[in-house]
């Protein structure tokens, strides 16, 4: 990836201000008075600091297994640290225009760009460094971490203004992985936000996975679940480019388009095989809540009981 990408502007953009105002004002609200033991159990980076013991899911450092606790109850477990430095954490987003598809009056790509900047404003105010590498057809940029609020408001303000992509463009980004891997130190949280379309792992992928905590972030929309029944619909594939007519009480329509979805959860599954990287929001709900339910998820994920010496 060029250097040409990275780019440190200091001005803040004026379209996303008052959504912005709006995000920070939840996410404060979130973090003061939710989630904010919560939210640390989500993105655990690498620490110091002993805090539990967990139950081992794939990916994690086999150094950190407690032995002692595995042979007493049978299965493995591991210390969880408390990260005594600042996390780094690096938002991808891969704005493929497959994401620009809505059943409920909001589409994918809308849904996640609300909850990346959630995210990243819930960081800030954790006092963790965030990044973004934005990657569209034809466009690549990367924020390096800033300190403070403004910073992390400017990045998320430019990432809020983003053109989406042509529907009759080019249908594939190129996200440079092994950029990502030079850009992230070891401990750093990496969030993936994209389509996640079927295709194959990306390059370095499972190195990175070894060295940072890589989380999955993709939007559902309820026709991804079941298509409507009784629909006669024509539509626009910006995958192939070509509009499609469905007829949704096809036996065969239904079952190429259950087969379909059962694609797209392998591919999800196998690029984070730990069910707790995985984050998964609904068009239909408030990306918000979805998140406070996912941190708190994790905070309940621990050995039964409480903590562990």
């Amino acid at each position: 990836m060029s250097r040409s990408y990275i780019t440190t502007g200091a001005a803040l953009p004026a379209a996303p201000i008052a959504l912005l105002q709006r995000l920070q004002w939840r996410a404060r609200h979130v973090v003061t008075n939710t989630v904010s033991g919560e939210y640390r159990s989500a993105f655990r980076g690498k620490g110091m600091e002993f805090d539990q013991v967990v139950k081992y899911q794939w990916g994690d450092d086999l150094r950190d297994i407690d032995w002692k606790v595995t042979a007493r109850l049978g299965e493995p477990y591991r210390k969880r640290f408390i990260e005594e430095r600042d996390l780094s954490v690096i938002l991808v987003f891969e704005d493929s225009p497959a994401l620009q598809f809505g059943s409920t009056g909001r589409t994918r790509r809308e849904t996640l760009l609300e909850a990346a900047a959630l995210l990243m404003l819930i960081s800030s105010i954790n006092r963790d460094r965030v990044s973004v590498l934005y990657s569209a057809p034809g466009h690549t940029w990367f924020e390096r971490a800033l300190s403070g609020r403004k910073g992390t408001l400017r990045i998320a303000a430019r990432l809020l203004q983003q053109e989406p992509p042509l529907l009759d463009g080019p249908a594939t980004c190129h996200v440079p992985w092994s950029f990502v891997r030079q850009a992230a130190s070891r401990g750093s949280v990496v969030l993936w936000f994209g389509a996640f379309a079927p295709a194959d792992l990306p390059d370095c992928w499972r190195e990175l996975q070894q060295r940072c905590q890589t989380v999955g972030v993709r939007a559902i929309d309820p026709w991804d679940m079941e298509l409507p029944a009784g629909a006669q619909l024509t539509v626009y594939d910006p995958i192939s480019g070509y509009l499609t007519n469905l007829d949704t009480s096809s036996p065969a329509e239904r079952a190429a388009h259950a087969r379909w979805r059962e694609r797209h959860e392998a591919h999800f599954e196998n690029l984070f095989p730990r069910l707790d990287d995985r984050l998964t929001l609904w068009n239909s709900e408030d990306p918000l809540r979805e998140l406070i339910a996912y941190f708190r998820r994790h905070g309940r994920s621990s050995v039964p009981g409480g903590r562990m010496a």
